[in-house]
C-alpha cells in the first residue's frame, strides 16, 4: 500500500501539495490521469502511477500534453473520470486540442491540473495559463492552503460532473512543492478492470454533440459557443455560495486584501507581521475564473481601497475592476492597488515580504521588517563571502562530451556554424558549461523548426552551417513534425539527438523510446534512428564519450552534401538510476605525468572541459580528481595532451 492511499477517513497526514491533489483525485474516484512530466507537476502523476494496480486506474506519460488532454477526453467520452496534469507551459502546448473540448463540452468528469512556475524557479519563463481559463470558457478554480489542495481538486471533478465541461485547477510551485496538514476523506473502492465497465454508447445524443464533425457547422458552432457560456454563467451561480471563497477580517475593512492561490498564505502572514488585522479584510478566492459577481460586489462596497494580491499576471486584478466597473453607479468608485500601479512587482515570485512591503506603504504603517536599504545591504555583505559559481553539467554527463566534440568538429570545419537549441538540460549549451555552442533557447522542438527555416536560406547568401539539438524525450514531443518539414521542404541542417534514456531534467519518467511505461510495466520501446530512417533521413548513432568516433562523425556530416542529416549520440545519463552510484572507470592524475602550468595546454582539463570532478590542486599546481565526484566515465582521460589522465576498469566491473 502506497503512503497517499493510507490513512482512514478524518485522519491528519503531513502532505505535500501534489501529493495533496493526487489523493484529492483518488477520492473523486479518478480512472485515467495522462501527462507530459516538468516542474512542478511531476509527482501528481508518478504518486498516482504507484497506486495505479492498486486502485485499478490507469496512469500515462504522453509524447506531449496535447496527446495527454486527448488522452483524458477519451476517458471523458467514455464516461469515466480523468485527469490531465500539466507543467508550467504545458498548457500552452495543448491550447489547440483545448479549444475544442473546452467548447464541445465533456461526458465524464474531466479536470486539467496545471502547476505553475513564478519566479521561474526551475522554468525558463514565468508562464500563467490563468488566460487560457478566460480565452476558451472554462472555469477555474486555486486551492489556496495544502486542505484545499485537496478539497478543492475532489471538487472540481463534481462541477465537472454537473456542468458537463472541463474544469482547470491551476496550482503553482509553493503550492505543489510545499507540505502541510491535510484531514483525508474517504476513498472509493477501486475501479473494476476495463472488462467489467459497460458497453459506452457513442452515437447517443449526448455524444453526438461531443463529436468534432458536428461543429463544423457554423450554425451548430454557434451553439457550442452559446452553450459554453451558458455552462459559465452556471459555474459563476455556483460559485457564488463556494465554501473555497473565505473572507476573514472587520465588516468595514480601511484596505480590503482580494487573493488567491499560495498568496494567501503570504498575506495572512504580512497581516500578522503588521499587527493590521483589524484595518485590513482578507478574501481569498478559490474559485477565480469567472468571478463570482454578488460576493464581490457585497466586500467590494464595504472597502473603499483594495490590494489584489497574486503571482504573475495582473489577471485576477483586472477582473476585479472589471466588475467594479460595472458595479460603480451603485458602490462608487475605488482605489486599486497591486502589479499595475506598481505597490507589487510584476515580475518574480510574490512572498511575505513584498505583500508587507505593500500594506506598510498603502497603510503608512511601520513593520517589523528591515527596510529594503537594510536588506540590500546586508545581501551584499553576504553576497560578498560566496564563491562564484557558473551552472553546469553533472560529472559523467555525456551532454559535456557531446559539446566537447561538436565544439572541435566545428572549429575544425572554419565556417562559424551555430547551434539551435532546445528545452532539456542541454540548454546549458548557451553557457560556459556547453563551450557557448548553442545561440538559440525558446520552446520545445523550435531549435529543429528554427533549423528547418535557417537551413533553407542559402538562396539568401546564409553559408554557415546550420545544427539543432534536442533531447530524446523533446524528439518524440515535439521535434518530430520540425523534422518532418525539413524533410520535406528540403531544408539543409544537422539534428543532434542527445539521447540519455529518459526524460533526465524532471526525474527520469520513460517516454515512447523508453520499453516502460508510467507503471513501469513493459512498453514498446519507440527507436529514434528507426523512425528518422523511415522519414528519408541520413542517420548514425555514436557514443558521446568516445570522442575520437564521435568527432569523426560530425565531421563526415559537416562534410556532407546539403539535406537533413540526423547523429544521435546515445549515453545514458549519470545520475539514471541504471547508472546512478556505479562507475565504469576509476580516473585518476598521475602527478609525475601532469605538468601543470608548464605544460602548455593552458589547464585544458580544468580551465576548458571543465567537469566539477575535475580540480585545480593549488598546492601542487597540477590538476587531481575528486573522486567523490567522480562518476567514472573517463572522457577526461581522451583530452589530457600530456596522458596524465588515467582511467582503469573500475574495482566493481574488475
Amino acid at each position: 500500500m502506497s503512503s497517499i492511499t493510507e490513512g482512514q477517513a478524518g485522519e491528519v497526514r503531513l502532505l505535500q501539495g501534489n501529493e495533496a491533489i493526487a489523493r484529492g483525485a483518488l477520492e473523486a474516484g479518478v480512472s485515467i490521469i495522462a501527462s507530459y512530466p516538468g516542474t512542478p507537476s511531476s509527482e501528481i502523476p508518478e504518486i498516482l502511477a504507484k497506486v495505479a494496480a492498486e486502485r485499478g486506474i490507469y496512469v500515462e506519460w504522453s509524447v506531449n500534453e496535447k496527446v495527454a488532454l486527448e488522452v483524458a477526453a477519451a476517458a471523458s467520452y467514455a464516461g469515466l473520470r480523468s485527469m490531465a496534469v500539466m507543467k508550467q507551459v504545458g498548457v500552452n502546448v495543448a491550447s489547440d486540442f483545448l479549444l475544442a473540448v473546452a467548447q464541445y463540452g465533456t461526458r465524464g468528469p474531466m479536470v486539467l491540473v496545471s502547476c505553475e512556475d513564478p519566479g521561474a524557479l526551475s522554468s525558463t519563463n514565468e508562464c500563467d495559463s490563468r488566460q487560457y481559463a478566460r480565452m476558451m470558457d472554462m472555469p477555474m478554480v486555486e486551492p489556496g492552503d495544502f486542505q484545499e489542495a485537496l478539497e478543492i481538486t475532489k471538487w472540481a471533478f463534481d462541477l465537472s460532473w454537473e456542468l458537463k465541461t472541463l474544469v482547470m485547477v491551476r496550482s503553482v510551485t509553493r503550492m505543489s512543492h510545499g507540505s502541510g496538514n491535510v484531514t483525508l476523506g474517504e476513498l472509493p473502492p477501486p475501479a473494476p478492470g476495463a472488462a467489467h465497465h459497460a458497453r459506452y454508447n457513442f452515437h447517443g445524443p449526448m455524444m453526438d454533440q461531443m463529436t468534432g464533425p458536428v461543429a463544423n457547422e457554423p450554425p451548430t458552432a454557434c451553439g457550442f459557443r452559446r452553450r459554453t457560456h451558458e455552462k459559465l454563467a452556471r459555474a459563476a451561480e455556483l460559485f457564488e455560495t463556494s465554501p473555497f471563497n473565505t473572507y476573514s477580517g472587520p465588516p468595514q475593512p480601511e484596505l480590503l486584501i482580494v487573493t488567491s492561490s499560495s498568496c494567501n498564505l503570504y498575506c495572512k502572514e504580512a497581516i500578522h507581521l503588521l499587527g493590521v488585522a483589524d484595518r485590513v479584510g482578507l478574501l481569498k478566492l478559490g474559485t477565480t475564473w469567472p468571478l463570482p459577481a454578488r460576493l464581490m460586489k457585497k466586500y467590494l462596497s464595504a472597502s473603499r481601497r483594495v490590494l489584489v494580491v497574486e503571482d504573475l499576471a495582473p489577471f485576477l486584478e483586472e477582473n476585479v475592476k472589471v466588475l467594479a466597473a460595472e458595479f460603480a453607479a451603485e458602490i462608487g468608485g475605488r482605489e486599486f492597488h497591486g502589479k499595475r500601479d506598481g505597490s507589487l512587482p510584476g515580475a518574480g515570485e510574490i512572498d511575505a515580504d513584498a505583500v508587507t512591503e505593500a500594506l506598510r506603504s498603502i497603510l503608512g504603517v511601520e513593520g517589523r521588517l528591515p527596510s529594503p536599504e537594510y536588506r540590500e545591504r546586508i545581501g551584499r555583505s553576504v553576497m560578498a563571502h560566496i564563491p562564484p559559481r557558473q551552472m553546469t553539467f553533472c560529472p559523467g554527463c555525456p551532454h559535456r562530451a557531446s559539446y566537447w566534440s561538436v565544439r572541435i568538429a566545428m572549429a575544425l570545419d572554419d565556417r562559424d556554424g551555430f547551434i539551435c537549441g532546445d528545452i532539456g538540460c542541454y540548454a546549458l549549451g548557451t553557457m560556459q558549461a556547453g563551450y557557448n555552442t548553442v545561440k538559440t533557447i525558446h520552446a520545445m522542438g523550435s531549435g529543429t523548426g528554427l533549423a528547418s527555416g535557417f537551413g533553407k536560406l542559402a538562396a539568401f547568401g546564409l553559408e554557415q552551417p546550420v545544427l539543432a539539438v534536442c533531447g530524446d524525450s523533446t524528439f518524440f514531443h515535439a521535434v518530430l513534425p520540425a523534422l518532418v518539414n525539413a524533410v520535406h521542404n528540403r531544408s539543409d541542417l544537422i539534428l543532434l539527438v542527445m539521447d540519455n534514456s529518459g526524460t533526465a531534467m524532471t526525474g527520469f519518467q520513460p517516454h515512447p523510446g523508453i520499453p516502460l511505461d508510467a507503471s513501469g510495466q513493459v512498453a514498446q520501446a519507440v527507436d529514434i534512428a528507426a523512425v528518422c530512417r523511415g522519414i528519408g533521413v541520413q542517420v548514425q548513432v555514436v557514443d558521446p564519450f568516445d570522442l575520437q568516433s564521435t568527432q569523426k562523425e560530425l565531421q563526415a556530416l559537416l562534410d556532407a552534401p546539403p539535406g537533413v542529416k540526423v547523429l544521435v549520440l546515445k549515453q545514458a545519463c549519470a545520475l539514471s538510476p541504471e547508472k546512478k552510484g556505479k562507475k565504469q572507470f576509476d580516473v585518476s592524475v598521475d602527478p609525475q605525468s601532469c605538468l601543470g602550468d608548464s605544460c602548455g595546454c593552458n589547464r585544458l582539463c580544468t580551465g576548458a572541459f571543465r567537469c566539477p570532478a575535475l580540480v585545480w590542486d593549488k598546492g601542487a599546481h597540477k590538476a587531481s580528481v575528486d573522486t567523490v565526484l567522480c562518476a567514472g566515465c573517463g572522457v577526461c582521460a581522451s583530452i589530457c595532451p600530456r596522458g596524465a589522465i588515467q582511467k582503469k576498469e573500475a574495482a566493481q566491473n574488475a
